[in-house]
């Protein structure tokens, strides 16, 4: 690949100068975090919005958000003006003509009005221009998240990326995805002079994992900043440590849900194979059986800890990398 992955500028510092950052009135903060209100997290109650809210600020987060798929229900249950709490949504628009694949934004410190409008540009409209215009227009922060991730029957449009991540302030380094990828991601990001965010993306309650430091007393001044390059990432571990974690805490949330609670969605871990299994075992009628059911989890529990599921989805990415970098040598 022909791009310079740094460009001679340091983005990511370790948690121990991270430390003395926060000490000296950096702040931190997870921009992409999932409660139970969305619809592929598993309705625990360690996932209820209230519950992670206590665990982000026992952490030492500055600033929390949720940014559950195209729902604001975290901030009707908390409540819109929480101190510490930002309004936040991830929101999911495809644009057939412009874009021709689904694409993922962050939106913040917005209301629900404002949700609403965004909602109907999105599923109604389905024009990126008009959605990005009104974003601009009333000058609300948003991200570009994980550029090169694409939903399940989509047909990617590689050449479109680059463009696209012209369009946004700040580019998610999203610790859940491909090193590679995120690493084509930050050197497109620092090409064309975007913000970089990094972000766990959890949907276990793992906010916190990674982060993102930047000044600012307040979100917007925060936010200035990291759209400024003025801010640094704290990405240790690396994207199969992440995910393995992930996967395990995922397996604990959906062996242990609430059998009171029912609802229409297949929680899914993106591991094909791994999510066959788990949803052959952890269903109502295992949950019956308490020993069984404990069984079963400790088993899956065993399997996602060896990395292997993470490994499986790892790999079955790995095609698409030479692809994108192809593209990216083009538009270099």
């Amino acid at each position: 690949m022909q791009i310079k992955h740094e460009n001679n500028v340091k983005t990511t510092v370790s948690s121990g100068v991270a430390e003395t950052l926060l000490q000296e009135g950096w702040k931190k903060m997870d921009l992409h975090v999932h409660s139970s209100c969305s619809y592929d997290v598993p309705p625990a109650k360690t996932m209820h919005p209230a519950v992670l809210f206590e665990k982000a600020k026992a952490q030492g987060l500055d600033f929390v958000t949720f940014t559950d798929h195209d729902t604001v229900k975290a901030y009707e249950l908390l409540g819109w003006d929480k101190e510490g709490l930002v309004p936040g949504v991830e929101i999911s628009i495809k644009d057939s003509e412009n874009v021709g694949h689904t694409l993922h934004v962050n939106v913040f410190e917005l209301d629900s009005e404002e949700f609403e409008e965004l909602e109907s540009i999105a599923n109604e409209e389905q024009n990126f221009k008009s959605f990005i215009r009104y974003l601009r227009t009333h000058n609300l922060p948003h991200i570009y998240n994980h550029p090169f991730w694409f939903a399940i029957g989509d047909r990617p449009n590689l050449r479109t990326v680059p463009e696209l991540i012209k369009q946004f302030p700040v580019i998610e380094y999203n610790i859940q995805d491909l090193t590679e990828k995120n690493l084509i991601t930050a050197a497109l990001a620092r090409k064309y002079g975007k913000g970089l965010a990094a972000t766990t993306d959890s949907h276990t309650g793992g906010m916190g994992a990674v982060y993102t430091l930047a000044k600012g007393d307040s979100f917007r001044e925060y936010f200035d900043n990291i759209k400024n390059g003025r801010s640094y990432m704290v990405v240790e571990g690396g994207s199969l440590r992440h995910l393995t974690k992930e996967l395990n805490a995922w397996v604990e949330l959906v062996f242990s849900m609430d059998r009171n609670v029912r609802r229409e969605a297949d929680f899914t871990t993106n591991v094909k194979t791994f999510d066959r299994l788990i949803n052959l075992f952890a269903n109502e009628r295992i949950r019956e059986f308490p020993r069984i059911n404990g069984l079963a989890m400790s088993f899956f529990q065993y399997f996602s800890r060896s990395g292997l599921p993470a490994y499986m989805y790892m790999r079955s990415e790995k095609s698409l990398i030479s692809r994108i970098e192809k593209v990216v040598n083009l538009t270099a």
